[in-house]
């Protein structure tokens, strides 16, 4: 026997015998005290959070568990699928609440819902999972076989047996990236639920368990979502939307060195437009250093479709270091069938809890979360919190959030909907910028440049080499005056990262004569931080970053823009005076 695990081995027999004497003369170390007094203490904390999932027609169940007050919960997407859109959840309290499905994450095994009820919900303190290490000890808090039917969770403790582990999809989706592997007894019915460190606090939401052929019984290999890799997609939750996962647009292999290189790369990807290329060698990618295929795909499965994200690679030993815009795994179409398709693996419950409706078949859409079962009858009291529209899980929460980015906006700007006659920002007397509904135009010393209203706003990307300043600063003062309702079709897409700005923002997408554009709003503030309108899939969009606010008019709009197209900086200017025009009024 190896010397070390030989004396790891003694160490391991002693113990009990130490114990036993000092139980007998009734010295227990202070220490086993206070450390089995820490571990009750997290676990009566950490229990409050948990959730028992329970489907109001008798379809499945699970667990989760709720991150904010006011009643938002994480739990598994296979958790959901046969609820649908109502589902009620019990908890530690012992009372039962009804919730709503907010928003899927069928790739990642991911879904948000909503408990209403109350405004004060006990909540789990989410950790950094990244600080997660092998043989910390850990628990697994959930509904195992449904088990919970007065509400009471079970509690199983263990460590954490693995970090970064990665697990093959079901097809495209269940695929399980950097998730934690725990021996805590993980069963049929925990899917959902919270997994927590020693300290109670959040470090991933269990979804997986190696179980026996017969019996489907914990063997001691269970694997949770990690909480950081659900924090990048947290706020594309919110927005009721089904989310997609990022691809780069290219893939990896070790090469006979070792290194781990480009084995191939799709020309239409931002990838590609940044420079990378076939057997260029990647080094490092969302800050975290590749040195294996798998490394990769595990960093790139926490990140969100549209996300950008830092790249290094080395090309003849000259490092390269690029932001990347990231394309989703999946067509909108390609998801929406690959729902359908998913596996359901929960079991059904033995009862329902409390009073809940019956199944009813008066609905006349299915929700996207069960399109293959009836869902069950809504309450009445509910449904003002769902609405149904293709390719969201539920459009409530996206007109929910969309309506609080804009109202934001309008408390820290104001109110440009009185301003809707042409605007004129100048620079000096050789330079300046008129937008309006029928004109819109740059005009210098020595040119003038116009918006063709016949048209469409994706052929005309002048000045040449901006990508469309002009055609973006127009949507920008559309939006502004229009506000969403009326802009075209705008839409939550969530939270993101913005290049050259620290934390995450919100973005409105909006689409309007044939092109999309995002606007990215501070989340502090509420200003109105960049703009990035794109002609057409596949393509650079202009970029246009707002700083420096000043009044203007009794509203603030800012007075500093950089114009960016590509890895290029095409303009950055500082703007003298604004004009807002007030409409005429009519003739009496």
């Amino acid at each position: 026997m190896n010397k070390v695990v030989h004396k790891f081995a003694i160490i391991a027999f002693l113990i009990p015998t130490f114990a036993m004497a000092n139980l007998a003369s009734g010295q227990v170390a202070e220490a086993v005290r206070q450390a089995e007094q820490q571990r009750i203490d997290a676990v009566a904390k950490a229990v409050k959070s948990a959730v028992a999932i329970f489907s109001a027609d008798g379809n499945g169940g699970g667990s989760g568990v709720v991150i904010s007050p006011d009643g938002y919960a994480l739990t598994n997407f296979h958790v959901v699928q046969p609820v649908g859109d109502y589902m009620q959840c019990g908890m530690a309290d012992g009372r039962l609440y009804d919730a709503v499905l907010v928003s899927i994450d069928p790739t990642g095994d991911v879904a948000l819902i909503k408990l209403v009820g109350r405004e004060d919900f006990p909540v789990a303190e989410m950790a950094d999972s990244d600080e997660v290490q092998a043989g910390d000890w850990c628990f697994a808090v959930g509904n195992p076989f449904l088990l919970a039917s007065n509400f009471e969770p079970t509690v199983t403790y263990g460590i954490v047996s693995g970090v970064h582990r990665y697990q093959e999809p079901a097809g495209t989706i269940l695929e399980y990236t950097d998730c934690i592997q725990t021996d805590a007894a993980i069963n049929p019915g925990n899917s959902g639920g919270p997994l927590f460190n020693a300290a109670g606090q959040l470090i991933g939401v269990n979804g997986r368990g190696s179980f026996e052929k017969r019996g489907r019984v914990n063997v001691g290999l269970g694997y949770a979502i990690s909480i950081n890799q659900i924090k990048h997609f947290l706020g594309y939750l919110h927005s009721g939307r089904i989310v997609d996962h990022a691809t780069l647009g290219a893939t990896v292999d070790d090469d006979e060195e070792g290194r781990v290189v480009v084995s191939n790369i799709l020309e239409s990807s931002d990838a590609y437009r940044r420079g990378l290329r076939y057997s260029d060698e990647l080094v490092s990618f969302g800050g975290r250093t590749i040195d294996s295929p798998n490394a990769f795909k595990n960093v790139l499965g926490i990140y969100p479709k549209g996300w950008r994200v830092p790249l290094s690679f080395l090309r003849d030993g000259v490092r390269h270091d690029v932001h990347v815009r990231l394309a989703g795994v999946h067509a909108v179409e390609e998801l929406l069938a690959k729902i359908q398709e998913a596996p359901v693996e929960e079991q059904k419950p033995k009862r329902r809890p409390g009073d809940g409706e019956q199944p009813s078949d008066d609905q006349e859409e299915k929700s996207p979360a069960n399109p293959h079962g009836e869902p069950a009858k809504v309450p009445e009291e509910l449904q003002q919190y769902i609405k149904h529209r293709s390719g969201f899980a539920n459009y409530f929460f996206n007109e929910l959030h969309r309506t609080r980015v804009w109202n934001e906006f309008h408390d820290a700007t104001g109110d440009f909907a009185a301003s809707r006659a042409d605007w004129t920002l100048a620079k000096g007397a050789d330079f300046a910028i008129t937008l309006g509904d029928e004109k819109s135009a740059i005009k210098t010393a020595t040119a003038t440049i116009a918006l063709d209203r016949g048209k469409d706003l994706s052929e005309q990307l002048e000045p040449q080499g901006s990508g469309g300043m002009l055609a973006t600063l127009h949507l920008w003062r559309r939006l502004l005056v229009e506000g969403p309702a009326a802009f075209g079709d705008v839409v939550y897409l969530g939270q993101a990262p913005l290049v050259g700005h620290d934390g995450l923002h919100d973005v409105l997408l909006g689409t309007y004569d044939v092109v999309e554009t995002h606007f990215y709003f501070d989340l502090t503030s509420g200003e109105l931080r960049a703009i990035e309108m794109t002609p057409e899939p596949g393509t650079d969009p202009c970029e246009i970053h707002l700083t420096d606010y000043r009044e203007v008019a009794g509203a603030k709009l800012p007075h500093r823009m950089l114009i960016r197209h590509g890895d290029s900086i095409f303009l950055e200017i500082e703007i003298d005076s604004i004009q807002l025009s007030k409409p005429d009024k009519p003739e009496a």
